[in-house]
């Protein structure tokens, strides 16, 4: 059972970091997201975001949506680390 909640707060880390990679080439207009890698970012990425793009519209053409998907995704994260320190209680 560790293994696996290993596996999936490494997996949030991963994807965490994949995000800040997206929100971040947001700020460069020119970059063509239907041209590789960025294509794939995109396909990996959105489906997440569009999540709380949802539920928090763009305000003044700024999409504040990504902030509150990182909140998400690192609660997630700290939720499952803290699992792994928890010790095991065994039935009767």
């Amino acid at each position: 059972m560790d293994l696996l909640i290993t596996t999936l707060a490494t997996f949030i880390t991963f994807y965490s970091y994949l995000l800040i990679i997206r929100v971040l080439l947001t700020w460069f207009p020119t970059i063509n997201w239907y041209n590789q890698p960025f294509a794939a970012l995109g396909q990996i990425t959105d489906p997440y975001l569009n999540l709380f793009r949802s539920i928090i519209p763009a305000l003044g053409g700024i999409d504040f949506s990504p902030i509150l998907a990182f909140l998400v995704l690192n609660l997630a994260g700290e939720l499952l680390r803290t699992l792994t320190h928890l010790p095991i209680v065994q039935g009767f």
